[in-house]
């Protein structure tokens, strides 16, 4: 069992994301903390594996704390959730070895799947020693070679994304995408959230009839 702690200064945010973690096996809660010194504290008592962590909190940035985390518990995997999409703190969180950076709003989905890739890495890291196909599932080696993507990214799906989003100037929601390529909300997400940080699509955060952002994707220059 892995221990979770959810560092998240939006008490109703937080209890999402304590639902979200009950439906995740192997897992279990360990605390919540709603600012960094809270969350040092949890820390320092030790026994903690996994940190779900938001970047704005009241007394110190999300992404500040990481190099605190780096140093001192080396240990543990961060999957940082947050509204930030700025590139100096996704760069922050890729300097410091964040394990996946998720963009609120964050669906059961997409949180299942971060967690469930803690697990297998852990679990594939149990060992004293590593096999070479070990390795390459570790570090994302595909049979693509030639293609310089992410893991979870195929180049088919990508052009079928690409296509899709080519041919709607208006933009999409990742529900929207999902529903015409006959894919997950989850999976289109991980598509259109890939294209926006290569340049090929641009998101904008569009607020609904009931006041919740919902992010869109667009044609970058569309």
């Amino acid at each position: 069992m892995f221990n979770v702690l959810i560092v998240e200064d939006d008490f109703r945010v937080a209890q999402i994301h304590e639902g979200f973690l009950e439906q995740v096996p192997g897992f279990s809660l360990a605390g919540k903390a709603r600012d960094a010194g809270e969350a040092l504290k949890f820390l320092e008592n030790g026994g903690i594996d996994v940190v779900l962590l938001d970047v704005y909190m009241p007394d110190q940035l999300g992404s500040d704390l990481l190099s605190e985390i780096r140093g001192y518990h080396p240990g543990v995997d961060v999957i940082m959730i947050t509204a930030a999409d700025e590139t100096a703190f996704i760069q922050k969180a890729l300097d410091y070895g964040v394990f996946r950076y998720l963009i609120k709003p964050v669906d059961i989905g997409e949180f299942k799947e971060a967690l469930n890739e803690v697990k297998k890495k852990r679990t594939l890291l149990k060992g004293e020693r590593v096999e070479p196909a070990v390795l390459n599932r570790l570090f994302g080696i595909g049979s693509s070679p030639a293609e310089d993507l992410p893991s979870g990214v195929d180049s088919v799906t990508l052009k079928k994304v690409i296509e899709l989003i080519e041919t709607h100037p208006e933009g999409l929601s990742s529900e929207q995408a999902g529903s015409l390529l006959g894919a997950s909300r989850t999976t289109a997400r991980r598509y259109l959230e890939y294209l926006t940080g290569v340049g090929r699509v641009r998101s904008e955060s569009v607020y609904g009839i009931v006041g919740r952002p919902e992010r869109r994707y667009f044609p970058n220059g569309g």
